[in-house]
């Protein structure tokens, strides 16, 4: 037997000021950017802070070794992206940050909000993305 549409989930888009809030609240999202080889995702640690989000990462790994290839103050685009979502009861929500990251200076990462990495070991590069463009989507019960 079909379930009623009427108790089906129902998707909405979110405002800014919403997915802002969400994001303020987790420690774990996704990075997409380009490694070289391709578009690549990897899972990092993550503290909010206003419309950024400050990552560390290992200085010899993919991440770090990507983003020092720009140029001296300027911006590598990625995305980040953060998703809270319950299998059971089929609702969610999911939030995607996009814009220009860099890495902070010394004087930056004493101003920067604290992210304290779960793996053990070096996690001295920091990093800052800018939102530029801020979207998502929960998914509801009406």
């Amino acid at each position: 037997m079909a379930a009623n549409s009427s108790d089906r989930p129902v998707l909405e888009e979110l405002d800014r000021a919403e997915c802002l809030r969400l994001v303020a609240g987790g420690a774990i999202g996704r990075v997409a950017f380009d490694d070289g080889e391709g578009p690549t995702v990897i899972p990092v640690n993550y503290a909010a802070d206003g419309d950024t989000v400050i990552f560390r990462t290992s200085s010899s790994g993919r991440l770090n070794r990507s983003l020092l290839t720009t140029v001296i103050g300027g911006e590598v685009r990625m995305a980040f992206q953060v998703d809270r979502f319950d299998e059971a009861d089929h609702v969610g929500w999911s939030v995607l940050l996009r814009g220009g990251a860099h890495p902070l200076s010394e004087e930056e990462k004493e101003k920067a909000a604290r992210v304290d990495p779960w793996p053990g070991g070096d996690r001295e590069a920091w990093f800052r993305l800018r939102a530029l463009e801020v979207s998502g989507r929960r998914l509801r019960r009406p």
